[in-house]
Parts: structure tokens; C-alpha cells; sequence
């Protein structure tokens, strides 16, 4: 069957667009094929700094034609259902239908809708003007004097179609004046006259000839490796920088390596400092002495030309960018050490940090008195943990930190080393911003550790109080990351870390005026559960509860995407939390985890099973009855071995299971459940439950509801599937 061949070729497209753009375009035109009746066998993008190609295998030479009925109303309907139906089908007039007749419906029109197949050429030459025109840049521009939008000036359109044993021929179209063809070219300055494509194989033979590699992840592997065999050819190694080999290989068609270096008088400033110095303003690689793993004064460069002269000019333009730019840096380095950590912080009181929350100085004094309250609840010193917080923002107000945002907290950390500070509290500064991803490592030292979970909970509750939560995929503020960094601080420390407790002392320094203008004023499940006041006859909303219960709901939702993460079941979460009550996220984690191992025993699975009968009968009566199922039951009415047994095991299972959650025992919890699988399964073999007699049956039905509360010391049972 044939291929298609598709190719647009512009001015350079930024390194940051290109991925998506490749994607963009595979899903835009095999969409367009599908949505045309065309199944292809298989599409593969490719892009480069200058072109975007496609090509989508195995298309059929045309679509198939189709044959609908679509129903219409019935015979005598009112004119503008007749109209109505005319324009969906297609029909001119009402005689163009056909009157089918039913026995129970009587006559109803029926418009037979026939598309005869279409050449995949044709398809293909009404779409792609559509989907060029349309494409969906992320910001675009118009040159000269026509109308179309591109990310750059659009120069020429390759499009060719045809079977691999025939010669493909170029299907025509036209965009804003340019016309699709069968000419590319090569390399801007290495390869730059016309090329005449025909397919896959050839256009890339070509390309390759004229110093263009298409393939984006081959460009990868060969700056990757080529950096990597000239940093071992220098007894040095290449640091990795995942996120800087994609921007260069999108910066180059045909990469070449070349190493520079730079005064060793420069090694004296942050490691860190060098590398994004180096990274930010020449997109280069440093290397490092693999013996003692410091920075060497070489730098890994990518052109995108073979010089002749081997590159001596193209390194000695950038050795000379980078040693001003380290020198900017050393005079930033040097400018900031003759000015104490603490003496930046009146500098923050001209910070915002956020137009209602207040400025970074004032933030300061929230994450002091946080972190001071929260210190022995994690086992830190507190006047070290008050200490850390102080200091925690300062490097903010350093030119080092201007320069360079992303040096935040280890310049912090840099800075309090040299100035004596105690090495805690300086791994703090650097350490209260972790983690920042997933892959990211979270604090273990005590001292780091209260300060990072009164920074997340200080973001966390001053947005909330503002009404500022996350919305869909918008999440500006990085909530959902604050969250999930305090729930994998909490985990891997194995804290026990109330979140009641910890979320009181940072909702304090918010008037409760500005939460009332907030979302807990705007929240009406969270102002039912803050309603719990009374002032005589009346409830008094609390609007901190208000908030207090919304965040930790937030957290509840975070918890379950990290333990979906880690493999856990998001159903036995939810049954864990509607117990109510449950904020220790350590000892949620440790239920689930016994509940998950429980219901992987027979034993587990058929109490489940049993539970959920008993829940579904219950469900079933309280409906009929209108009212529900509560109260004790009455020991004289149980008549039967097997409901006497069942009472007994009840009152037995209950009562260890309370002990062993009350001991945080969720083992022997589960243990004592067990027990209930062999009575409840015997109960349902032997007794009638909607027994003839009244009382029998409001007795056995209220024996079930014990089987669900006693369950209930565990998990709710009926939140799990299965």
C-alpha cells in the first residue's frame, strides 16, 4: 500500500517547541486520515531545527464507499422536525426519503445516506491545508504579506505519495502561495541547494548527505556519546544534563563536539555556579575529575558546522563569552560573601510574594514560628529549626541568586557554611525546598525536615485561606507538589505527623477575615464540617476548621495519586478514609497496607464477599423501610445455632479489632476480622433473614448491620471494589 512522505520546512524552530510540534502534526494527520476513512499501518515524525516531517505507512489507495440509514420523525410530523431532519441527512426535499413502517411506531422517514470512496489523494490534499493553517503553535508569527500563521517563516512543503514499487508523485496543494512539491534542502552553510525527495529511505539518504541528521534521538545519542569519548580522552568525565542534551539537539542538524576551557583560577567559585553559568549562556557541558569529583576547567561545546580550521574559532568565541560570564559570576560570588545571610533579610520586606499574602520578610516570620512549633513534633532542636527558617529565604535577596534563580537555597547553603553557621541549619537552607519532582530525595535531618513541612504548609494554607487552590490542570503555585512533598517527607521518615496538629499553628497567622473572603466561605462541605460551635441555639462557622478539613481532603486525593504511584489500590485509601477522623498520613499508609494483604487471603476475600452481601440486603430493606438499620439486638430472638455463633463471633472480632487499632496494630486487626469469615459464611448458608416474623427479621437485619459496623473498626468495606 502506499506511503506518505510530508515535510515543512522553515526558519528555525526553538528547541522547546519541537517535541510537541513532531507530535502535533503525527496526531493532526493520521486523525484526518482515520476521521476519512484510511486506516494506515503505522507513522513515525521526525524534526529538526528546520523541518518537521511525517511519513504514515501502509495507506489504503482509497476509502471505502459507506451506506447509512439515519431515522428520521415519523410520517406527519411537525415541519421543523421534518426540516431538521432534512439538513442532517443532507436531502433537499422530503421525497429524496424513504417511509418505513412499524407495527408499534406506524411510519417514520429514513434518509439513505451514500459517500462514494474517495482517492487518498484527494483526502490528503483537502486536509493539509487545514491542518498547516490550523497548527497549533504555541506562539506564531505572519511575515510578509500573506495570512498564514507559522512558529517561523514557512519556505516549502514537501508531500509525496505512491506504493514502494511505483514512482510517488507529489500530491498538490496550496498554503498562502506555497505550493507542495517534491524540494528540500540540506544543511543551511554545509548542504544548502534544492533536493529532490521521492520517499522515506531516499529523503533521509539525502538529508544525511547534506549534513542533516532528521532523527532528533540519533542527534541525542550522538552528542551524548561523542561528549563522552572526549571527556574519557581527557582522563575527565562528562556531568549528564538529560534536560540540556534535548535543548542542544534540537539547536543542531548535524552536531559536532568540541571541547574548551577556562581559566583554572575560576574552579574557586560553586560547582553548581560554573555549571549553570556555563549551561544558561552557552548551552554547554562541564566535566568533572572522576577521582575527586570536582569540576575540571574544561567545557563540552555542540556546533553545527565542521569547520576547517577544526573549530579553533567556534571554541575560542565561546571560551571568551564564558570567561566573561564567569566573571560576572565571581564578582557576584565575592559581592555576596562580604554581606551576612541575616543582614539580606530587611532587603525582603520589598519582596511580594504573593499581593495577598504578604511579602517574603513577613513570610520569614511565619515559617520561624512554624517551624519552631512543628521541631518537636519531628525530634529537630527548635532553635535550630527557628534559625534555619530565618535564614531559609535570604539568599533570595544575593546578586548570585538574581542572576541565577535556580541556585536558590544551595547558594543559602554556600553562604552559611562560610559564615559559620552550624551545619544543620545550613543544609536546611538548601534542603526546605525538597522535594521539588518525584525523583527528587526529601530531607532527612531533623532540622531540614521542620523547615520543609512549614514551608509547604505555610503555601499550602495561605492559598487555600486566598481561594487560590488548584483548578483542573492549573496549578500555578505548585500546590499539588507542596502536598505531595509533605506526604513524602511524612512517609519515607516514617513521621507521625497528625495533620490537624500540623495544619492549626500555620493557619494561625491568617485573620479569619481573609479566610471568610476565601474559599472556606465559598466551600459548603468544608463550612459543614467546621460547623461544629454553638453559640446557644446557632452553629458558628469556624472558617480555620473550614480550611483545615478542605486541605487535608486535598491531601487525601494527593495520597491516593502517590500510592496509585507506589502500586496500591485508590479504592482501599478511600475505604480507610471514610472511617473519618483519619489525618496521620503514616499510620493511613500502614492501614492500607494491612487491609491490601488482608484482602489477598481467603479469608480477606470471602469476608469482603459476605460483608457485601449483608451491605446489599441493608441497603435493599432501609430502602423498602425508609429508615436505617441501627440499634442492639436482642439476644432472646437468635433462635438458630448459626446466628447465635455469628453474634458471638461479632462481639469477639469487634472488640480485639478495637484493641489492635488502638494499639496501631493493624496486623492483629485484620487477624481478628478473620475470625468473622466462617460465622458469616454459615449465617447465609443456614438462616433466612427476611424471616415471616417481624421481629425476627428486624433482629437479623440489625445482626447484619453488626457484621458492617464491625468491619468498620477496620476500613468501610463497602468503599472497596470487588
Amino acid at each position: 500500500m502506499p506511503d506518505l512522505l510530508l515535510e515543512l520546512f522553515s526558519e528555525e524552530i526553538p528547541a522547546r517547541m519541537q517535541r510537541r510540534a513532531a507530535d502535533d502534526l503525527k496526531s493532526l494527520v493520521t486523525n484526518a486520515l482515520v476521521d476519512s476513512g484510511l486506516h494506515y499501518e503505522g507513522a513515525k515524525a521526525f524534526v529538526t531545527p528546520r523541518r518537521l516531517a511525517l511519513q504514515v505507512a501502509g495507506i489504503p489507495a482509497s476509502s471505502k464507499a459507506t451506506r447509512e440509514e439515519r431515522k428520521g420523525p415519523r410520517v406527519g410530523a411537525p415541519e421543523k422536525a421534518v426540516e431538521g431532519f432534512l439538513r442532517g441527512a443532507g436531502l433537499s426535499s422530503i421525497e429524496e426519503a424513504e417511509i418505513v413502517s412499524d407495527p408499534k411506531k406506524g411510519d417514520y422517514y429514513v434518509a439513505v445516506i451514500e459517500k462514494p470512496g474517495r482517492t487518498a489523494e484527494d483526502i490528503i490534499a483537502e486536509a493539509m491545508p487545514g491542518i498547516i493553517r490550523g497548527f497549533p503553535w504555541p506562539k506564531s508569527m505572519k511575515w510578509g504579506t500573506g495570512s498564514l500563521r507559522w512558529v517561523r517563516p514557512l519556505h516549502s512543503i514537501v508531500c509525496m505519495f505512491g506504493p514502494e514499487t511505483e514512482e510517488p508523485e507529489v500530491i498538490p496543494f496550496e498554503v498562502d502561495g506555497i505550493s507542495s512539491g517534491d524540494v528540500t534542502r540540506g544543511h543551511r552553510f554545509m548542504g544548502p541547494g534544492e533536493i529532490h525527495v521521492r520517499r522515506l529511505d531516499d529523503y533521509m539518504e539525502k538529508l544525511e548527505q547534506a549534513k542533516v541528521v532528521l532523527d532528533a534521538d540519533r542527534r541525542k545519542d550522538i552528542i551524548h556519546h561523542d561528549a563522552r569519548d572526549r571527556a574519557l580522552a581527557l582522563g575527565l568525565e562528562l556531568v549528564e544534563d538529560p534536560g540540556l542534551l534535548e535543548e542542544v539537539a534540537g539547536l543542531v542538524e548535524w552536531p559536532v563536539v568540541l571541547v574548551g576551557s577556562f581559566d583554572e583560577a575560576f574552579l574557586e567559585l560553586p560547582d553548581e555556579v560554573i555549571r549553570l553559568t556555563i549551561r544558561a549562556n552557552q548551552k554547554c557541558f562541564v566535566l568533572r575529575d572522576p577521582g575527586s569529583g570536582k569540576l575540571s576547567n574544561k567545557f563540552v561545546l555542540i556546533s553545527n558546522i565542521e569547520a576547517e580550521d577544526g573549530g579553533k574559532e567556534i571554541i575560542h568565541g565561546n571560551e571568551k563569552v564564558i570567561r566573561a560570564r564567569l566573571s560576572d559570576a565571581r564578582f557576584f560570588w565575592e559581592t555576596d560573601l562580604q554581606t551576612k545571610l541575616e543582614d539580606n533579610l530587611p532587603k525582603l520586606e520589598s519582596v511580594v510574594f504573593h499581593e495577598k499574602l504578604s511579602t517574603q520578610a513577613e513570610r520569614v516570620e511565619r515559617l520561624k514560628k512554624l517551624s519552631t512549633e512543628l521541631a518537636p513534633i519531628v525530634d529537630a532542636d527548635p532553635e535550630k529549626a527557628r534559625r534555619a527558617a530565618e535564614l531559609a529565604k535570604a539568599d533570595l535577596a544575593s546578586l548570585m541568586v538574581y542572576e541565577f534563580p535556580e541556585l536558590q537555597g544551595q547558594m543559602g547553603r554556600a553562604y552559611a557554611e562560610i559564615q559559620g553557621e552550624d551545619a544543620s541549619v545550613a543544609a536546611a537552607i538548601e534542603e526546605h525546598y525538597k522535594p521539588q519532582g518525584p525523583g527528587d530525595s526529601v530531607p532527612t535531618h531533623p532540622v531540614s525536615i521542620a523547615v520543609a513541612l512549614a514551608d509547604k504548609l505555610d503555601l499550602l494554607t495561605g492559598f487555600w485561606a486566598i481561594d487560590e487552590k488548584p483548578t483542573g490542570s492549573k496549578d500555578p503555585y505548585a500546590l499539588r507538589r507542596a502536598a505531595l512533598g509533605v506526604i513524602r517527607i511524612v512517609l519515607e521518615n516514617g513521621l507521625r505527623l497528625p495533620l490537624v496538629k500540623a495544619l492549626e499553628p500555620a493557619l494561625a497567622p491568617w485573620p479569619g477575615d481573609l479566610i471568610k473572603s476565601g474559599g472556606a466561605s465559598a466551600d459548603a462541605e468544608s463550612k459543614l464540617l467546621a460547623a461544629t460551635e454553638y453559640e446557644g441555639e446557632a452553629f458558628t462557622f469556624n472558617p480555620a476548621k473550614a480550611v483545615a478539613f478542605s486541605i487535608i481532603s486535598f491531601f487525601a486525593d494527593r495520597l491516593k495519586v502517590h500510592l496509585k504511584d507506589e502500586g496500591a489500590r485508590h479504592d482501599l485509601i478511600d475505604a480507610v478514609f471514610a472511617l473519618g477522623g483519619q489525618d496521620d498520613l503514616l499510620m493511613i499508609v500502614k492501614r492500607v497496607e494491612a487491609l491490601g494483604r488482608f484482602l489477598e487471603t481467603e479469608d480477606g476475600a470471602n469476608l469482603l464477599a459476605g460483608t457485601k452481601r449483608a451491605a446489599n440486603i441493608l441497603r435493599i430493606e432501609e430502602k423498602k423501610d425508609g429508615k436505617k438499620v441501627e440499634g442492639d439486638i436482642h439476644r432472646e430472638l437468635l433462635m438458630e445455632p448459626a446466628e447465635i455463633q455469628l453474634a458471638a463471633a461479632i462481639d469477639s472480632a469487634r472488640s480485639d479489632a478495637s484493641e489492635a487499632i488502638a494499639n496501631e496494630d493493624f496486623e492483629s486487626a485484620m487477624t481478628a476480622l478473620a475470625a468473622l469469615r466462617a460465622p458469616v459464611d454459615r449465617f447465609f448458608d443456614d438462616i433466612l433473614v427476611n424471616a415471616d416474623d417481624p421481629k425476627l427479621r428486624e433482629n437479623r437485619l440489625k445482626l447484619l448491620a453488626e457484621i458492617r459496623e464491625a468491619t468498620r473498626e477496620v476500613a468501610d468495606f463497602s468503599k472497596i471494589a470487588g
